[in-house]
């Protein structure tokens, strides 16, 4: 755990934001990447450059998902009609370790994709150990009953790091949760400025 926990923060200091909008990220006190050559002035992005650090900033957010995975996101999103960037952000916000982190459940997207793996969730009523299963509009999430007390629980709900979108319903007390509709880009509460068209752009090349 400890080495994804280093793993984030690289993540954070590399693209030069905090990602997460955590009060612990380094990046609120090194603004600059890590590294020896970390503080090197920076050079002005090309139009690659930045579409590939929009790609960066978004597969980070949600745990740094594959790049093979991710590009499917994108190619499934390019095949619907309409905004091919909100389809994308639906998709990954549909994504169960998404789902129970924007529920407050666990505190962070790493330990989410952790969680789920160790089979603390349920899916109307049914236990799911994918971290990227796709929860669809009325789905109801539960944390299994032995697990609720678990500390890294505990700590995630009595946070107020973080608000939780109208797009989801939650139960405190009984750690239950539906998934309402799909969001909109807007509706995504991100600690930083995402763009998925640069996204588009990038994989359109």
């Amino acid at each position: 755990m400890a080495k994804r926990e280093e793993s984030k923060y690289k993540i954070d200091r590399r693209l030069k934001v905090n990602l997460w909008g955590r009060p612990k990220s380094p990046y609120n006190k090194r603004e600059y990447g890590p590294g020896q050559h970390g503080q090197r002035r920076a050079k002005k992005p090309s139009d690659f450059g930045i579409q590939l650090m929009a790609k960066q900033k978004l597969k980070g957010y949600y745990g740094d998902v594959g790049e093979r995975q991710f590009r499917g996101y994108y190619l499934e999103a390019r095949r619907r009609k309409g905004d091919t960037g909100e389809h994308l952000i639906e998709m990954l916000e549909r994504r169960l370790d998404a789902v129970i982190y924007r529920m407050k459940f666990v505190p962070t997207v790493f330990a989410a994709r952790q969680f789920v793996n160790h089979g603390h969730i349920r899916v109307n009523g049914k236990r799911v150990n994918i971290p990227s299963y796709r929860v669809r509009d009325g789905d109801l999430i539960e944390v299994k009953q032995k697990s609720r007390e678990l500390t890294l629980v505990l700590d995630a709900i009595q946070s107020s790091e973080r608000p939780i979108p109208d797009y989801v319903e939650v139960d405190m007390e009984k750690l239950t949760g539906k998934f309402i509709r799909a969001p909109k880009l807007a509706d995504v509460p991100y600690p930083v400025q995402m763009e998925p068209k640069l996204v588009v752009e990038f994989y359109s090349r």
